[in-house]
């Protein structure tokens, strides 16, 4: 009975992984970017000047009026105004500068106002030119095809990724049962055995992140729940959108709250500052935001700057816009959104320091490569039965997998490419940056049917291989955010961001070696290989 429950569980792990892998492995490779799709927006937008670290330099209690006047010069309809002073946080992450912004009030048939932004000079609050920059989708755009794919509509892509998670939950939960010596596979790798090479690294990776991989799964489901079940909310509230918004008011305990135009604070802004700081501590103030709720008083609610909890919630001190007396803040979070709010923290890492950001990324890459060797190691099984390239099917699912694998991270190099190459005045710009991506995953599918297989996975490796190695060096003939300015001003954000293309090259060149060794032999060697057989008979012969 064990044996045939642990045999059904192994026909549902291989094919759940085989039929949902290739859209996981997107869903990986664009998940694991997100993790640092801030410094590859930066890596981007290399018009944007490098970083200066700068503190408010003059008088704040004037500087920060200033900035109240700026504001009720650009934004007098506003339904809030903001104004961040310097500070480094983790949420957001890195140096921000000294800004203000606002929202306007939505106008007749809109669900948001416009949003606006202007950086301050800390010794003057006077506003600073902008700095125009390229379009491009940047590291977001590459984060929002993790959840919601891409050249399908929006619903589409969420649900199709939410199926494939599911899938995934079940390919892990299998993977264990099937597995009678999890624990021993941990340390168990053999080379050069073939297919048992392909499976303990299978395994290993499979073991090494398990709960990573568990974690990312699970509080990915939930993140969209109310996106993959959408029947009960449909039945309770409606399907339009004022029914949407109904519901989420009601989840987060706003009952549809309306703005109404803000003015500028009669109270001091400096006192409040003073009664933060003597509660947080010095520096701890990351932004002032006023707002006015209709049947309320305008109030100021003065927001710490994020610390590394896992639970991320807003820390402010409220208060009374015109006299400047203490306001109760907002509730706490509900059981439901507190809960909601922690697996999204775990699931994006919006807590993570430096070192915690890397441990998701490579956990990340591990994802990648359990994923990856789950679909060699199926197609390796089933070659000689399939009789090579002979199988039309088999055929289609090697090179479906070599475009995947291979292809797909040789595309996202191509986006990068694609960002520095395209013409600045291009239309629609960010877009070709994604069909770039995209044509080049096409190429490695129409090369892979072409091609004898295993030299198209041995000559792409090395393409995908240097597509990333030669992706400092583009940056250097193309821009002055190259290694030798960013290494010298000691910018490890921008930094990193080459120096891990130098390693993703490193990456594919090893595995391009690796696989010509072995699928490719040598003339010598393969003679040699061809001639055992026969020196066997001779020796039978012989005796």
């Amino acid at each position: 009975m064990k044996e045939s429950f642990r045999q059904s569980m192994a026909w549902l792990h291989t094919w759940t992984g085989l039929i949902a892998g290739w859209i996981l492995f997107f869903v990986f490779v664009t998940g694991t970017s997100g993790y640092f799709d801030d410094e590859i927006t930066r890596w981007m937008e290399p018009e944007r000047p490098l970083p200066v670290q700068q503190s408010l330099s003059g008088d704040r209690e004037q500087l920060i009026n200033t900035a109240l006047d700026r504001l009720q010069k650009v934004a007098p309809e506003a339904q809030n105004w903001v104004v961040t002073l310097p500070h480094a946080s983790l949420t957001p992450r890195g140096w921000h500068d000294f800004t203000l912004g606002w929202q306007d009030l939505p106008k007749r048939g809109q669900a948001f106002g416009l949003r606006g932004r202007e950086t301050l000079s800390t010794e003057t609050a006077a506003p600073l030119p902008p700095v125009e920059v390229r379009q491009t989708g940047g590291g977001l755009q590459l984060y929002s095809m993790h959840y919601a794919l891409s050249y399908m509509p929006y619903p589409v892509g969420i649900r199709l990724v939410g199926l494939c998670t599911l899938l995934m939950l079940l390919a892990l939960i299998t993977g264990v049962v099937i597995h009678k010596k999890i624990f021993k596979d941990f340390f168990t790798f053999r080379p050069n055995k073939n297919r048992r090479s392909w499976l303990d690294a299978h395994n290993l990776c499979g073991v090494m992140a398990l709960p990573f991989f568990l974690m990312i799964t699970y509080s990915g489901l939930v993140f969209f729940a109310a996106q993959y079940m959408p029947a009960g909310i449909a039945t309770l509230y409606g399907t339009d959108r004022p029914a949407a918004r109904a519901f989420f008011d009601e989840l987060t305990e706003r009952e549809g709250d309306v703005y109404l135009a803000v003015t500028r604070p009669a109270a001091n802004i400096e006192t409040m500052l003073s009664t933060a700081e003597e509660r947080w501590g010095e520096g701890q103030v990351a932004s002032i935001r006023v707002e006015h709720l209709q049947g309320q008083p305008q109030h100021v609610d003065i927001e710490r700057v994020a610390g590394d909890k896992v639970r991320y919630e807003r820390q402010i001190l409220r208060f009374d816009a015109a006299d400047g007396s203490p306001l109760p803040s907002d509730p706490p979070l509900n059981a439901t959104m507190l809960t909601n709010e922690t697996l999204r923290a775990l699931h994006e890492g919006i807590f993570a320091g430096p070192w915690l950001r890397w441990l998701y990324f490579f956990s990340g890459l591990l994802g990648c490569a359990m994923i990856g060797t789950g679909m060699v190691l199926w197609s390796v099984k089933r070659r000689k039965r399939n009789q090579g390239d002979s199988n039309l099917g088999h055929r289609l699912v090697e090179a479906l997998n070599l475009a995947t694998i291979v292809g797909l991270p040789a595309g996202v190099a191509g986006y990068f490419w694609a960002n520095r190459l395209l013409p600045l005045d291009m239309a629609d710009r960010s877009a070709w940056e994604v069909h770039c991506l995209f044509l080049i995953f096409g190429e490695a599918l129409l090369y892979g049917l072409l091609r004898d297989t295993r030299r198209a996975w041995v000559e792409l490796l090395f393409f995908a291989s240097a597509a990333f190695a030669l992706l400092p060096l583009l940056n250097l003939l193309t821009t002055d955010i190259h290694l030798g300015n960013t290494l010298a001003r000691g910018d490890w954000a921008l930094a990193g961001v080459d120096l891990t293309f130098l390693g993703l090259g490193a990456l594919f060149a090893y595995m391009g070696i690796k696989v010509r060794k072995r699928w490719l032999p040598s003339p010598q060697k393969a003679t040699a290989v061809e001639q055992q057989p026969r020196v066997a008979a001779a020796a039978r012969e012989a005796h």
